[in-house]
């Protein structure tokens, strides 16, 4: 005897009747359980409920042992919905290109522009440190940091359009990751309207590295937001848990660079913390604004990185006023 037929025998002898046949039509998949409390028949697993037409329930309080079939449409399409929240969901934003270049910023098929050029010079050492022939000794070496001395310097701004030239690379993709996570910036210049992000996986180790995982729609570039703002986000980004993250990044893809747009120098902890993380670091200074002896102090926290690179923003030396320069990258 089925478990459904010993449900119904039993729940006909605590009526004095007896001898009640289960209509051929129901099987036991449709079935999981009857309440003696509820009239309704109910499916508790959200697969069979899919694959299921009807619901047996009863019909009324006078004849309490007759089934009838009901339709389960709203059922069905709860059910589905409960069982698509188990998957991981496609997280996809597009890019407003329009405003990104009103804000004079790389875009695709942007055309052989000066700042293009100079984002191909300030790349392409980036590039070969992160791919060599051989091996340089250069650990995480595809993990970028671009920082700066003090908030204002234009590091989000280097981050991304950098992003973006890597992206156009025939044979590279490019993760940005916002880990300016005391003041996160990308969302905001790139117009993303997504909260869950870096902070937020690592601190709820069921959050994984692909439920945070936003696709853009230029196809080698994908986004990490910061996440949502945490007391405790220096300590975060000090924990194993970052640790296991950079080196799933670095180790995940190996035609992957990951660009990290990190809290300034001077003005944050986190920033010192991350550097630790990769393997290069771009320090972008304003030009003719910042002081020497600030540059010189964010300079210092970066003793043990492998690569530090400089980007001069801004400068005015007759090449237009967002002019990017660059220096030589070494160890």
């Amino acid at each position: 005897m089925s478990i459904i037929e010993k449900a119904l025998e039993k729940k006909a002898e605590e009526k004095g009747t007896s001898g009640v046949d289960f209509p051929p039509e129901i099987n036991e998949s449709q079935i999981a359980e009857i309440h003696d409390s509820e009239p309704s028949v109910l499916i508790t697993e959200a697969e069979e409920a899919v694959e299921a037409k009807s619901i047996v329930s009863e019909s009324s309080e006078d004849s309490p042992d007759s089934l009838v079939i009901e339709s389960l449409d709203s059922g069905l399409t709860a059910a589905h919905s409960a069982t698509s929240k188990l998957e991981p969901s496609s997280r996809h934003v597009t890019l407003d290109f329009a405003a990104m270049e009103a804000k004079g910023m790389l875009i695709p098929d942007g055309g052989s522009t000066q700042l293009a050029e100079q984002y191909r010079q300030i790349k392409r050492p980036l590039l070969m440190n992160a791919f060599p022939e051989g091996d340089n000794g250069i650990k995480n070496a595809n993990l970028v940091l671009v920082t700066s001395s003090l908030p204002g310097e234009g590091k989000t701004y280097t981050a991304i359009n950098l992003a973006m030239s890597i992206a156009a690379e025939r044979d590279k993709t490019v993760l940005l990751v916002d880990a300016d996570v005391a003041k996160p910036s990308v969302n905001k210049v790139l117009g993303i309207d997504i909260k869950k992000g870096l902070i937020d996986m690592l601190e709820n180790p069921g959050i994984e590295f692909s439920d945070v995982l936003l696709r853009t729609d230029i196809p080698k570039l994908s986004i990490i937001p910061a996440g949502r703002l945490h007391k405790y986000s220096t300590e975060l980004l000090a924990s194993d848990a970052m640790l296991q993250v950079t080196e799933e990044m670095s180790k995940r893809y190996s035609d992957r660079i990951i660009i990290f747009d990190s809290p300034p120098l001077m003005a944050a902890s986190q920033g010192a913390v991350l550097c630790n993380l990769v393997g290069q670091v771009v320090m972008v200074i304003e030009s003719d604004v910042t002081p020497q002896h600030i540059v010189q102090e964010a300079v210092s926290k970066l003793q043990n990185c492998d690569v530090v690179g400089c980007v001069l923003n801004k400068t005015k030396q007759g090449l237009g006023l967002n002019y990017y320069a660059y220096g030589n990258y070494g160890r």
